[in-house]
């Protein structure tokens, strides 16, 4: 059993990870929090509530803390992920409520009480889970296993030429967790899904189609890019139906952006990390992030051979298998939307 304790800002590509995450039976949510990245922290709660109960994963406390990052403004990416964070989908309204406790509280709480068995996933900009090590700086060796979705080292940055979303939206906050892991031993150092091995796990059209065939649809889930852009799936299946317009939209921005009609999912890589259930390996580095310079802001720096003199505090992925990724993913997600199946 994986006992996860998640950090989102939903966003399409955290969307499929918590759909994926959903799907795995032996993965256990503690509790999620938002943090403001994709859209504003109190959508991300909202479409996090809505998403989890529509995969039937109901009770699951969801926690708002930080509305905008440690020190600089808020950026969002509605042209990137649309309006509401789910690019076309719109979700049935939650049942349930957003908890009343700051998510830095949920995450020190939980660690407290079960120290050594937690699974940590961020997926989002570093800052509730600063916020949280503020709060208890021995949060680092409190959790089982870390994983953060963010950073690139030897590969073009998403938001600017060298930096990647999560980091770019509060590198102050990217800069005091990977502060906060230096000298601990080398199994209580975050695991790093980077934009290096992360834009290897592209999903495309035919990814949604196995996947609608994997739930057991009736009528073909096809996403083609001769389509209309903005067209909605009709499949009778409500999770396939939400992901395919999800994911549509995602697959329209990075047309837009001339990289093809794909979708890069970095969180379900990540989210796979954080299960066990994908293949990658890594190399133990030394990470810092530049705050002070308005052209690098919020770059991510890996030192692998010690010329800092600084003890270690990450393990990078350095290589990953997308087709066995892609086959888990179908095979994980399409059994959960079988048994989520409307008469």
């Amino acid at each position: 059993m994986t006992r996860l304790l998640l950090d989102v800002d939903t966003g399409i590509d955290d969307a499929l990870a918590v759909a994926y995450l959903a799907s795995l039976p032996e993965v256990e949510f503690v509790a999620v929090t938002a943090s403001p990245g994709n859209v504003g922290a109190h959508q991300v709660a909202r479409n996090t509530l809505a998403l989890l109960e529509l995969c039937g994963r109901t009770g699951v406390e969801v926690a708002v803390g930080a509305e905008v990052p440690l020190a600089i403004p808020l950026v969002t990416t509605p042209e990137t992920h649309g309006p509401q964070g789910i690019g076309h989908a719109v979700l049935p309204p939650p049942s349930g409520t957003v908890s009343q406790r700051h998510a830095a509280d949920v995450w020190v709480e939980a660690a407290r009480a079960h120290p050594g068995e937690l699974t940590a996933l961020i997926t989002a900009p570093l800052t509730n889970f600063a916020l949280a090590i503020r709060r208890e700086p021995r949060l680092p060796e409190l959790l089982g296993r870390v994983v953060i979705m963010g950073g690139s080292f030897y590969h073009q940055g998403n938001t600017t030429p060298t930096a990647e979303w999560n980091a770019h939206v509060d590198p102050h906050a990217a800069k005091e967790v990977y502060a906060a892991f230096r000298g601990l031993p080398h199994d209580r150092l975050p695991v790093v899904c980077s934009l290096d091995t992360t834009e290897r796990i592209e999903m495309r059209p035919e990814h949604v189609r196995r996947l609608a065939r994997a739930s057991g649809c009736a009528v073909e889930e096809l996403v083609l890019p001769e389509q209309p852009e903005g067209l909605r799936s009709t499949s009778d299946n409500p999770l396939v139906r939400h992901l395919s317009d999800a994911l549509r939209f995602y697959f329209e921005f990075h047309r837009h952006y001339d990289q093809g009609y794909l979708a890069h999912v970095h969180d379900f890589f990540a989210a796979g990390v954080a299960a066990g259930t994908l293949e990658y390996s890594t190399r133990t580095a030394t990470v810092d992030v530049e705050v002070d310079s308005p052209l690098l802001m919020g770059t991510t720096v890996a030192d692998f051979r010690e010329l800092w003199g600084h003890p270690p505090n990450a393990r990078i992925v350095s290589d990953n298998n997308p087709e066995q990724a892609f086959r888990e993913l179908v095979s994980s997600i399409g059994a959960l939307a079988a048994r989520l199946r409307e008469p």
